[in-house]
């Protein structure tokens, strides 16, 4: 199966079988490694990608379902000599410890901010809620998601 897709704003066309795990492809085809597999059975959201804007885990998804899509990876979120202002907050506060959560908490809050400018910190909890997390606790995490939120409003550097 070919499959034509756009991956980070990039134009992919991938030859694979369309049963196979779009985790899978992403990390052993596309080489693109930063999305990480926690459990592979979409409990613990470390596989997180944005597909057409939309947070979905990349364990659950075959890759014959992302044809004609816009694909986004943390390897996309940020530019190409800058963090994302959600990836430095999230170092800053402390929201990055081990890593293997990271990139798929790191754009789902990326998609929470764009959701829902300005949500309440029990409302980002609400929208990040199929991240799981065993190192920082959850509080640092939406602390940085807060102070990214702040920092991207207008009036703000």
């Amino acid at each position: 199966m070919n499959i034509e897709v756009t991956i980070n704003g990039e134009s992919h066309s991938i030859e694979t079988e369309g049963h196979r795990r779009l985790l899978d492809v992403l990390r052993e085809e596309l080489g693109l490694v930063g999305t990480k597999e926690g459990c592979g059975e979409g409990e613990c959201g470390a596989c997180t990608v944005l597909i057409n804007g939309e947070p979905v885990n990349s364990c659950l998804v075959p890759v014959g379902q992302i044809e004609g899509t816009a694909l986004t990876t943390i390897e996309g979120m940020a530019g190409s000599d800058s963090l994302h202002v959600i990836q430095e907050t999230l170092v800053r506060y402390g929201g990055a410890q081990c890593g293997i959560c990271t990139p798929g908490v790191a754009l789902c809050a990326k998609w929470a901010v764009e959701k829902e400018p300005g949500a309440s910190k029990e409302r980002l909890r609400e929208l990040l809620a199929g991240n799981i997390c065993r190192c920082t606790g959850y509080q640092a995490i939406v602390d940085a998601v807060v102070a990214a939120q702040d920092s991207s409003e207008p009036g703000h550097e």
